[in-house]
């Protein structure tokens, strides 16, 4: 059974006259383009701990095949404002697993579009809690955080958003949280 201990959180744009080559660059700014990516849903495992982009990148080698979540978006069109951003729900029982939201849109700010994308993981980890959620009623503006049954839900996002460039070329966004085999 795989099993992974640690995730990071990370996020790239690339701009380039192909989508392969936007993509990949994409992924570069991440630190993830070395890595064969394996797209996988949407859970963050019980007992494990999310580290640091930097401490992250250090753990990971040329070629590896690496488990990821992945929310990507891509434009051609000039000054378009496009996002792409994960959202991450932890429940306060380090034994339950939690969530990972995956959210790409058109017209969001950073702070939009992550926003949304921690509200659809605290969504998602309330229906497995089996306990209705209201985000507006259940985010706890004082301490921010989400309360959910009373359970003190941790949430947090990554996101990267770009303007279309203007000459246009493809500009694309990723947001990945990546599964690390070696502690």
């Amino acid at each position: 059974m795989f099993l992974p201990k640690q995730i990071f959180l990370t996020k790239g744009v690339g701009k380039h006259r192909e989508r392969l080559s936007s993509f990949e660059l994409a992924l570069r700014s991440a630190g993830i383009a070395a890595c064969n990516l394996v797209r996988v849903s949407s859970i963050f495992p019980p007992k494990c701990k999310l580290i640091g982009r930097p401490a992250g990148l250090k753990k990971l080698a040329p070629g590896e095949v690496v488990f990821a979540v992945l929310s990507e978006n891509a434009t051609r069109e000039p000054h378009r404002l496009i996002a792409a951003s994960l959202g991450l729900a932890l429940p306060t029982d380090k034994n339950a697993y939690g969530y990972l939201s995956e959210h790409h849109s058109f017209g969001q700010t950073d702070e939009e579009a992550g926003e949304y994308a921690e509200e659809l993981a605290a969504e998602m980890l309330a229906t497995t809690l089996d306990v209705a959620f209201d985000p507006d009623r259940s985010w706890d503006e004082k301490k921010e955080i989400y309360r959910i049954s009373n359970k003190i839900v941790r949430t947090t996002n990554v996101t990267q958003s770009a303007v279309g460039d203007k000459r246009s070329k493809w500009t694309t966004v990723i947001a990945a949280a990546i599964f690390v085999t070696v502690t």
